[in-house]
Formats: structure tokens, sequence, C-alpha cells
């Protein structure tokens, strides 16, 4: 019996066929890649908490993307950081707000790559909160139909300039449907929205607050994102959003919730679904690549494997350029 091989170990023993009898497989064309545009600069601003991110120039946004694009990367998402901030978050909604401008030179440079944009209001409202927010209550007091009628406004704005998917990542109730009829009533019914439809009151966004600059001027997101401890709660969100009208669905962290990725998928097979591996989840790996406590290229692949073994069908990804290199150096 000790010379007993198994036939999955036999499958094993030459590389080539463990490639072809792989059950999960990564390309390069399920990874989106989030960049972030910043008003008021006019060279790249490096982000201590995220080693190899930057906030880009509105001069540097094209090629950028043109570079994404040339090494197979088919997507990105734009985060726009304004340098007129207030309550409301007007600044988002203006023709030629930073996130508009980047939208037109990426298509003017690029018109073949996929152009996703964030539409919330945590970058551009002085409060850091994701929607218009009543202060004087002395607690966290989010006016929800007022700030439903900013992301629709937004995302008008957004469509006008060329952008090809909306992705409201707010949490705000009703904000699917608001957008939809906004959309609609403007003639951009054949854009679809990726919804952030199960984003969790993570410890995982602290690098993305410093890149995006949307620290919290009070209180905290709790009341309309996830609790970190309900699943069953983010199947009801996916509900919900898929009865306002989502096109694609997403979990928001990843890496933390492959348990509600894998649920999600279980329960909507027919939907696409989307994971978000956070800044958290990006300067973790990186740190402990720096100190030398684990090989940085494979971690980044197997943890991206693992999201898509759950379930993910499309990731959002601060690792998509730098797994993107490592296909190209095979």
């Amino acid at each position: 019996m000790s010379a007993l091989i198994h036939r999955p170990r036999r499958m094993r023993q030459h590389p080539t066929f463990r490639n072809m009898v792989r059950e999960t497989r990564l390309s390069l064309d399920q990874l989106i890649y989030p960049l972030f545009i910043k008003e008021s600069i006019s060279v790249r601003n490096p982000i201590d908490s995220m080693p190899g991110y930057f906030q880009l120039p509105l001069s540097d946004i094209a090629d950028e993307a043109a570079e994404a694009y040339a090494l197979g990367i088919q997507a990105v998402c734009l985060f726009g950081i304004p340098t007129h901030k207030d309550p409301t978050g007007s600044a988002s909604l203006e023709h030629d707000s930073i996130v508009a401008e980047s939208v037109r030179r990426i298509k003017d440079r690029c018109p073949d790559l996929l152009v996703v944009v964030d539409i919330c209001l945590c970058e551009y409202t002085s409060t850091g909160h994701c929607g218009v927010m009543n202060e004087h209550t002395g607690r966290v007091d989010l006016d929800n139909d007022k700030t439903l009628d900013i992301l629709a406004a937004q995302a008008i704005v957004l469509a006008k300039a060329g952008a090809d998917v909306m992705a409201p990542s707010g949490m705000i109730d009703g904000q699917v449907a608001a957008i939809r009829a906004g959309l609609d009533g403007e003639g951009y019914s054949h854009i679809p929205i990726f919804c952030h439809t199960a984003k969790f009151a993570s410890s995982c966004y602290g690098p993305f607050r410093q890149m995006a600059e949307g620290g919290l001027k009070f209180g905290d997101r709790k009341t309309y994102q996830l609790d970190i401890a309900n699943g069953n709660a983010a199947i009801r969100e996916h509900q919900l959003d898929i009865e306002q009208g989502a096109d694609l669905l997403m979990v928001k962290p990843a890496g933390w919730y492959l348990d509600v990725i894998y649920a999600t998928k279980q329960r909507f097979p027919e939907f696409t679904l989307g994971a978000y591996q956070v800044s958290g989840e990006y300067a973790m790996i990186k740190a402990a690549a720096k100190n030398g406590w684990l090989d940085e290229k494979k971690m980044i692949e197997e943890s991206l494997i693992a999201i898509r073994r759950a379930g993910a069908d499309l990731i959002f990804t601060y690792f998509a350029k730098d797994y993107a290199m490592m296909v190209q150096q095979r």
C-alpha cells in the first residue's frame, strides 16, 4: 500500500497537465484596475500605505490607462479627488469634473478600454460621508432622498462624458433605482449598473481613505454599510438591488468575505458577480512581501484565484497591473 498513488496525484506530476486540469481560471479580462485622479496636483503623488500606487494628475490619466491596456487589462475604474468639497459633493455634478474629464481623455486615447466610474459622494463631500448628511442631529443622519437625486445627476454627467459602466458604491437605499431612472430618462438605458450590492463596514478600507482623501469628519459608515457579522443580510441586499435593476452584483471586501461571495453565486448564479479586493488587502500583502515574509507574486496570484474560486466572475483589484506584468514575464 505504501506505493499506492491516487489518481489526483498522478495528474499533478507534470506542470502542463496540472494547468490543463485546473478547475479555476484567472485571466486579465476578469480584472478591473482602479485609478485615482486628483485635481490639484501636476505630478504623481505616492501613497505610503499603498506601495506602488499613486494619485494621478489629470495630465497622466490617459498614459496610465493606455499602459494598462497595452498590458492586457481590459477595464479601469475611476475615482476622483476634487479640489472643492462641500456638504453636498457639488463638484461631482460639474460637466468638467475631474472624473468626467478623465473619462474623455481615456476614451480619446483608448476607445476600446472599458471605463467604469465610481458613483458616490465620499470623495466630494466635506464630511467624508457617502451621502448628504444632516449634521446637527447628533448622530449619523443621512438625507437619503437628497443623496439619491445627486447620485442620479452624477451618473448622467459621467454618461455624457462617455463612461461605459456605473458602479454606485455608497450603499444608499434606492441608489440603483434612482440611477437607472436618471440614465433611462436621458437616453442612456444601454449603460449597465455594476452595483456594490453587498459592501461591508470593514476595517480594510484604511489605505483607500488616504488615497481618496475621504476621511470622515464625524461618525462612521455603519448605519448604511453592512454589519461585518451578517452574511444573510448581504443576500437580502443583493435581492433588493436586483429588484431595482442592478445588472451586476458585487461583494466588498473580497478576501475577508469569500463565504459571502460563494453564497451569492449559489443564490444568484445567473448574475455576473464582482468582488473588490480592497486597499487593506493590497497593503497587507505588499507590507509582508517588503519584510520578506512571503513571496509577493505567488501571494498575488493565490489571493486572486481564491476570489475566483469562491465564485467571483470579475475582480476589482489594485494588483491588476502587477498581475498583468507577471503574465507578460512568463
